[in-house]
């Protein structure tokens, strides 16, 4: 049977390998969370979303359509699927910021009269919508001359579709 014999040399030399290897194992995971601090931290391009006051004042000096959503930020399906699956696309992010003027009303906070009376000209009944308006504040109608769009889910493609017809409209 082999006798393992340990010398000073060599538990030296064992001491300086395992010491290099936890300081390589520390190193790593060391740039492994940076690594994922770093990636997590990019800041991600998102809506930049207007009062319906500022973003009327906007969209006349810009000459360009709104995008009015009153939106419930917490509690409504419909709310919850335009920001995971629409709001968040990168194609429909930069239309909004760089073609549209983006409106924003939070329906679970107190309404300003003038927000309360755009909603109640739709028949809103305190619930999500969403309308596009041209930058006289004038509601673009869609191809079937429906006001606004009351919708479950809206694929990202069609919606994209959406908005550069109520861009041609809104700019005749």
């Amino acid at each position: 049977m082999p006798v393992l014999i340990v010398t000073a040399r060599k538990r030296t030399t064992i001491t300086s390998l395992l010491r290099i290897s936890l300081n390589s194992l520390l190193a790593f995971f060391l740039l492994l969370v940076t690594g994922c601090a770093t990636t997590g931290g990019t800041k991600r391009e998102s809506i930049k979303w207007y009062s319906l006051e500022e973003g009327k004042v906007l969209a006349k000096r810009l000459n360009r359509p709104c995008v009015v959503d009153f939106h419930f930020s917490r509690g409504c399906p419909r709310c919850e699927k335009l920001e995971k699956y629409v709001y968040s696309n990168r194609e429909i992010i930069h239309k909004l910021n760089t073609e549209f003027i983006p409106i924003r009303i939070e329906l679970s906070g107190e309404l300003t009269p003038e927000e309360k009376a755009l909603g109640e000209r739709f028949k809103y009944n305190n619930e999500c919508l969403l309308l596009f308006m041209d930058p006289e504040g004038n509601v673009i109608k869609d191809p079937s001359g429906k006001n606004l769009c009351f919708v479950d889910y809206i694929e990202p493609e069609w919606f994209i579709r959406y908005l550069d017809m109520a861009k041609q409209r809104a700019l005749r």
